[in-house]
Parts: C-alpha cells; structure tokens; sequence
C-alpha cells in the first residue's frame, strides 16, 4: 500500500541498497539464485542491529540517562542479557574481541578464514538460543557444494557481508514498515528472475492490497493462509487492519492473529524471517494443507473470521499423486462438501477454504480464469464444473474479480480473485468486476498503479454497479450460462467484444483434450480385457 507519510524517499534508497546487495554476489542476472543465502544475511543484520539497540537501552537505563552509552554500562547490560535472555526479543551469542564496543554484526563482518562454515556455525548458534528461529536460519549451509564446487565462494560471501555492512537496520534507524517493504521489494525481485517456481512464493503486492481492502480484517481477528508462500498476503492483511486504526486515531489496539501453512521447506523459512521483519508475529506451520492440515481445534478443522490464499494454479493429479475422488469422498474433517473436483485441484482449495471459515467467515482466493469456467456450456459431466455449481447453489459466492493480465511472475494468464462470506449482503446475486484494464506496463511485468488498487477495492466493496467495469449478476442469469462465474462472460469491456476471451476457450479445449485422452485410456482398457 502506497504511503503518504514522506518516507517514500527512505522506502526507495533502502530498496536500491537491498538490491544492490544481492547483486554484489554475481550480478542481477543471477541473484535470484542465490536468494537462499541473501535472505537470512539480510534478515541476520537487521537482529544484530536491533540487539545492540535493546542492549543500548538497558544500558541508558542503568545510568537513566539517555544520549552517550558507557563502555561500563554496556558490559553491565551484556552481563544482565547473559542471565536472562527474554530481556531482549533475540538473544545473540555473538563473540567479538570486544564485546562492549564491537557490535554484534562484528562478528560476521570479521570473519576472514573458512568464511562459509564460520558464518554457518554461527547461524546454528543464534537458532540454538532462539527455538523460534529453528529451521529458519539454521537450515542453509554456506558452506555447500555442487559437484565438488561451492555454491558461493567465500570471495562472493566477504563481498555480500561488506555490502551488508553499508546500511544500519537497528531500531532507530529505520522503521518496521520501511524494512519490511524493502525485505518484500528484494521477495519481488528474487520472483523476477525465478521463472515458474516464482508462483510458489509470491503475489503480486498490488493483487494481496486489493484482496486485504476487501476482506477489511478488524483489530483482533484470525486470519489464515494455507498456501502462504513468503507470507505476504497475511503480511498485507495486517498492514491494511493497522492503516484503518491509524485513520480512526486509535492509538491501541490488538493486532491480527496470524496463521499459515506453506510445504517448501525454504519458503516455509522465507515467510518466518518476512513475519520477523516486519514485526510481525505469526503461527506458520510446515506440511501438505491438503494432505496434513496443522490448524486443528479439538480434532476438527479450525475456522477464521477471513481467508487468503493464493494456491498453485491448475495442480493436478501429475503433481498430487494422492489426489483421487476417495480422498475427497473420505477426508476425516469433512473439508470437501463439494465432493471431488476432477483433474484439478482449485476447487479442492475452494472448498479446504470453505471449510476453514467460521460462521461469519469471508475468503479471497486467487485462482486461473479457466477455474470460473471450465466445463460450462459442454455436454456431459464435468466434476469441476459441479463444484461450482454447488457453491453458487449453496449462495457462497460473493464476487469473482478478473485481473489484469501478466501480473503474475509464474504466468502470462490475468487471473482471477473468487470471494466467499458466509453471510453475503446481495443474496442470489454474484458481485462481477472486469479490471482487466486496471493496469500500467512494467517490466518484465505489468502492475496495477495505486489509483487502480483503490478503484477496485472500493468499488468493490459498495457493490457499486459500473458500465463496461462490474454488475450484480443473478443467480438465474448465473444457472442459465451452466454456471460459467467468469466477469468476462457478463461484462464486456470494449464496445467491440462480443466474443469470449481466448484464454477462457484455450482452457477450456486443454479441459476437452484431458477427458479425450482419459477416455481413449478406459476404453483402450475395456477392449484389452475383452480381448479386441
């Protein structure tokens, strides 16, 4: 969310300082590679900072008076640290020849021999002393090799470590809000240069803004994430909840409770440094969501006051072996009421979405166009189609908004964002918004600007019904189209579209060609048994 309180001159040259960081390894081209050593470098460095302010402070209140530190008081602080360590958020046991003077970051900065185990060892330590840092920094080796080849030579780490060392990260030097978007900006920039797998770990900031205005999270309330990737879209929510109570000069109020479940093990780590930085506290959990759910309260599904997600778009039985209709018809939770959704698992997520909502529950999934409308208007059964039809039956659907194209890092393909409220205001109608033009060229990619994020999110949330932009669909108009949710479908954006998008007829031929060959295999199965 763009601010408006003069930092946005702090906000760019602590970006271009970040970036310039990573690609002090080998260059833009590759930092993206190297994401899992420049993250928790970065993420380290703003802990060490911090601790030296926290010991400064305990330090100022020995001697209650503010300003210069004495080297005494601070070897008294150090000393109190030592015996109880939840004076300080992180404990760091950082050796330095003198403590009282050196900072913390000295440790690393010094390192001149054997540099990649060194700075691994020390990792270990810092998550030995902090459980809530276990798996988080302890996890990457600087140290690894590639057939016989280090993967970043101690050369490159010096030069990283010194990059680093450029910018001061403590307390008073720059705020949460200020580290947090840089460590995001940095997030984005890795995405860049990922390809496919970007997809994995990061929306687009301006879609996460959106989907956080709409879902309008109150102080206090749980907010759940079951593909959260690098956290942003809970990072996004909170952001949004502590802007609203800044407008209403609250000065005190409870922030978010938030949750998240993510299954790669390095994205699961990025998401808890990105929570840390921002300062932020969240429970996210590693595993299978839809094999291992963690988020449980007395044996049955937990449920939250909103949802956000962004799962991996088309997943189907290749990537999910598990995935057939039993697990569905079975599932102890009873998470799929839909029943089982075919080759494809966004409606899976949907109804796992669903069933984790409380009674007054909202979601906003990010899902591919063709989710809204595959297998409308074919002949002949089609079980994704039938899990739509349950939910816009069943009343569930608040809103479907289509997005701009090339948004996405893993995907040239616009996107769409589905809406769930367990008590919608507009009974047997759905909410349709065409933002496919919201948008300004980027590169390599296409963003939509601020003022594009306001439209949207505030038209959407007074339902407000514009021309060639968003409508209130009835159900009967929804049921007659054989429950085809695409805005596209209802809403044409240029006087000259009469026809459907070709991505939506492109979808649904791949939809067509998989029942073909699922087909052509039963058959060929049949006849081998009877022996033709």
């Amino acid at each position: 969310m763009a601010k408006k309180n003069g930092n946005g001159e702090k906000v760019k040259s602590m970006e271009s300082w970040i970036w310039d960081a990573a690609c002090s390894i080998r260059g833009a081209a590759d930092a993206a590679k190297y994401k899992d050593f420049i993250l928790p470098l970065i993420f380290v460095k703003r802990l060490c900072d911090v601790f030296d302010d926290e010991i400064n402070r305990i330090a100022e209140n020995l001697s209650k008076k503010s300003g210069a530190v004495s080297v005494s008081n601070r070897t008294k602080a150090l000393q109190l640290v030592e015996r109880d360590k939840s004076l300080v958020r992180f404990y760091l046991p950082l050796k330095t020849k003198n403590p009282a003077k050196d900072s913390a970051w000295d440790a690393i900065r010094t390192l001149s021999d054997k540099i990649g185990q060194q700075l691994t060892d020390i990792m270990r330590s810092i998550a030995k002393e902090n459980t809530g840092l276990q798996g988080i920094i302890n996890r990457i080796d600087f140290n690894a090799t590639t057939h016989g080849q280090r993967d970043i030579d101690d050369d490159r780490l010096s030069k990283l470590i010194e990059k680093i060392s450029e910018k001061r990260l403590g307390l008073r030097d720059v705020e949460p809000d200020i580290i947090g978007r840089s460590y995001e900006y940095l997030i984005r920039k890795f995405a860049e240069g990922s390809g496919q797998s970007a997809g994995e770990f990061y929306t687009p900031a301006e879609v996460g803004f959106i989907m956080a205005r709409i879902m309008d999270p109150e102080p206090g309330m749980e907010v759940y994430d079951p593909t959260c990737g690098s956290g942003g879209l809970l990072i996004k929510c909170e952001l949004v909840m502590e802007e609203k109570m800044r407008l209403r000069s609250k000065e005190k109020y409870a922030p978010l409770k938030l949750y998240g479940q993510e299954f790669t093990p390095s994205t699961w780590a990025m998401s808890k440094m990105n929570m840390v930085i921002h300062d932020m506290e969240g429970d996210i959990e590693i595993g299978d969501t839809l094999k291992t759910p963690k988020f449980k309260s007395k044996n049955r599904l937990k449920t939250f006051d909103r949802v956000v997600a962004n799962p991996m778009w088309n997943q189907g039985r290749d990537s999910l072996s598990y995935i057939k209709d039993n697990f569905f018809i079975n599932d102890e939770m009873g998470r799929f009421p839909a029943g089982s959704c075919g080759g494809k698992i966004d409606w899976g997520w949907v109804q796992h979405i669903y069933s984790s909502l409380n009674e007054t529950g909202r979601a906003a999934i990010v899902l591919d166009t063709g989710a809204a409308s595959r297998g409308s208007g074919n002949q002949g059964n089609n079980k994704e189609k039938d899990c739509r039809k349950w939910f816009v039956d069943n009343d569930l659907i608040e809103g479907v908004i289509y997005l701009p194209e090339n948004l996405f890092y893993n995907t040239s393909a616009p996107g769409i964002v589905i809406f769930l409220n367990k008590t919608k205001k507009h009974k047997n109608k759905i909410y349709l918004l065409h933002a496919g033009k919201e948008f300004e060229k980027g590169d390599p990619k296409n963003f939509i600007p601020e003022a594009g994020i306001e439209k949207i999110a505030e038209t959407y949330k007074k339902f407000k019904e514009v021309e060639k932009f968003s409508r209130l669909v009835s159900k009967d108009e929804i049921v007659k189209n054989d429950y085809n949710i695409s805005p596209s479908r209802y809403i044409h954006i240029t006087d000259t579209e009469t026809y459907r998008p070709i991505g939506e007829i492109v979808e649904e031929l791949k939809t067509l060609e998989e029942e073909t060959t699922r087909i052509d295999a039963e058959l060929k199965a049949i006849f081998e048994k009877m022996g033709i």
